[in-house]
């Protein structure tokens, strides 16, 4: 079984030392959704929510998260991120709103928690904007699409 790499011998939770590793580009990409009452996605579509434009202001909120994330988890580092996609799409056959981030940097360690924390926190912005009209809303399917760069190598979900 491997050993966890933010565990030390004496089972204490720590960072991981990444001084000897060489930079390297590192590009990860996650997705989830907000899934909503037809009215509600109509109402984010129509731009008519009355604290504004939802996609556009959960776009910037998922951009801002991922920047933040070394400040935000314990164990994650701080990085120099080079790149952030936050893309969120209209899915009415499912009634829902679609989130799609991918980050990039050139570093020693991954992006994989930068992308996963811009999903949630741009789905987080997208319930908060539409909770006064839609309660039942349901913020969900977060997960890694896909991983490059590192000793772990290539990682692509199967869909």
């Amino acid at each position: 079984m491997r050993k966890l790499s933010h565990i030390d011998n004496k089972s204490q939770a720590q960072m991981v030392d990444v001084t000897a590793k060489t930079a390297t580009l590192r590009r990860a990409k996650a997705c989830g959704c907000v899934t909503m009452d037809k009215k509600t996605l109509a109402l984010v579509e129509k731009e008519k929510m009355t604290k504004g434009n939802v996609l556009g202001t959960a776009r910037i909120a998922g951009i801002m998260a991922a920047k933040k994330t070394g400040e935000m988890i314990p164990l994650c580092h701080p990085l120099e991120l080079t790149d952030i996609e936050v893309n969120l799409a209209i899915d009415r056959k499912k009634s829902r709103v679609n989130i799609v981030a991918e980050v990039k940097t050139i570093g020693r360690t991954g992006v994989e928690m930068e992308a996963l924390m811009a999903v949630s926190v741009a789905a987080l912005t997208v319930y908060d904007m539409c909770k006064a009209v839609d309660k039942k809303m349901v913020i969900g399917d977060i997960m890694l699409l896909e991983k490059t760069g590192g000793k772990s190598g290539t990682f692509i979900r199967k869909q």
